[in-house]
């Protein structure tokens, strides 16, 4: 499907990709965003787009000479990593459940962090730099340190996926952990006090911005590629270890070299030429897709997920989709649910099935078919995968 310019009579268009109506909260947001003055060209809306803070989750937003922290959210850099193995869905069997045990052993979840900091951790580039970043996280190193090389909460997992020639995949999806939106956290209270002392009229207070030249504009911009680098090798520690656990049971603990790798981020803004002009393109809940782009979008915990190559569709800023969107909020599911539910729906996938991963029934997360199929100018698919172990945070 085409996108469809929506009539929200902004002086900056909004376009989507979406093929579901939008709420009035969600038309009240994208409407927020496409009234700032600086913003760009148009506002792409991808086809997962659903409420989020600020601005939409499945937004994509380019400005001029200015940033809106809340628009990158507060889980900086957050993304995907995933690597094709050489090993097919055979050798997986009888051995699902040691393997998810070994995952949930060796990677910390939710708010757990490692005992000591990992050693590929410890050689990351970024701790020399650390000093640099806003005052009000400098107590973190050492946190941030032992959190390197941990999943994270919410709809953060790990999975074993088999594609359509039984290949097996590894894939995860996590961010930049307390740190990254700890930082996040210190800057938009920032724009939110310097938006009140200059006396600023915002559609919405979590639209406060930098603009740039500015001081704050520069320590945010600092902060923020740190955090989203942190974020990138965060993603790569943890699956260093998870190929561990693979080869230890797969290839008696040789190592292997992956087939292919992509590790891309959806929660992050990036300087970018687009339409003949440098902008800061921001994008919540999207994913980067030049034609040279790898991208990964998965869906909920019990649904497909898809390995693409972008198409570089301008029109979106050459973006996609971040996954499948939520179609109802956590309180909802847990109450619209029950674990009879959540069994049903992850039939055939080694995962917990307990209350506390109820709020992440696949019910509660839109169509990723359909979503896909609503993003057929802006991706190619070249890899279907299914997930048969998931971990989730």
């Amino acid at each position: 499907m085409p996108y469809e310019a929506l009539n929200l009579s902004t002086s900056t268009p909004v376009l989507s990709w979406a093929n579901h109506d939008l709420g009035p909260q969600e038309i009240k947001m994208a409407k927020n965003v496409a009234s700032l003055p600086f913003v760009f060209k148009h506002v792409a809306l991808m086809p997962d787009v659903h409420l989020g803070k600020g601005a939409l989750v499945g937004s994509v937003v380019a400005t001029k000479d200015a940033i809106l922290p809340a628009a990158v959210g507060v889980d900086i850099g957050c993304g995907m990593c995933a690597i094709k193995t050489p090993f097919v869905a055979d050798q997986l069997e009888g051995k699902l459940k040691k393997i998810r045990q070994d995952i949930e052993a060796i990677i910390p979840v939710g708010f757990n962090e490692n005992k000591e900091a990992d050693k590929k951790a410890l050689n990351w580039q970024g701790w020399h730099d650390f000093k640099h970043l806003h005052s009000g996280v400098q107590h973190l190193e050492s946190k941030a340190l032992k959190q390197m090389g941990s999943l994270g909460g919410g709809n953060h997992f790990i999975e074993v996926c088999i594609d359509t020639e039984n290949q097996v995949w590894l894939m995860l999806h996590s961010g930049s952990r307390n740190i990254g939106n700890m930082l996040a956290q210190n800057h938009i209270n920032t724009g939110k006090n310097l938006a009140k002392l200059a006396g600023e009229k915002l559609p919405d207070p979590d639209l406060a911005y930098f603009t740039a030249g500015t001081a704050e504009f520069e320590a945010y911009w600092r902060d923020l590629q740190w955090a989203q680098e942190y974020a990138r090798f965060n993603r790569e520690v943890m699956m260093s270890r998870f190929q561990k656990v693979i080869e230890k049971h797969l290839a008696g603990g040789k190592p292997i070299k992956p087939l292919m790798s992509v590790n891309c981020h959806h929660n992050y803004a990036e300087k970018e030429i687009h339409f003949g002009e440098e902008v800061y393109v921001t994008r919540k809940g999207a994913v980067r897709a030049r034609e040279t782009d790898y991208g990964i979008i998965p869906g909920s915990m019990g649904a497909k997920s898809y390995i693409v190559k972008g198409k570089g569709n301008h029109e979106s800023y050459c973006s996609c989709s971040h996954g499948a969107g939520r179609l109802m909020s956590r309180n909802k599911a847990k109450n619209a649910y029950t674990l009879d539910d959540l069994i049903r729906q992850t039939e055939g996938v080694e995962c917990r099935k307990d209350g506390g991963v109820l709020d992440e029934i696949p019910a509660a997360y839109k169509s990723i078919e359909s979503v896909m199929a609503n993003q057929a100018d802006l991706v190619e698919v070249v890899a279907t995968l299914k997930q048969v172990v998931c971990v989730k945070g």
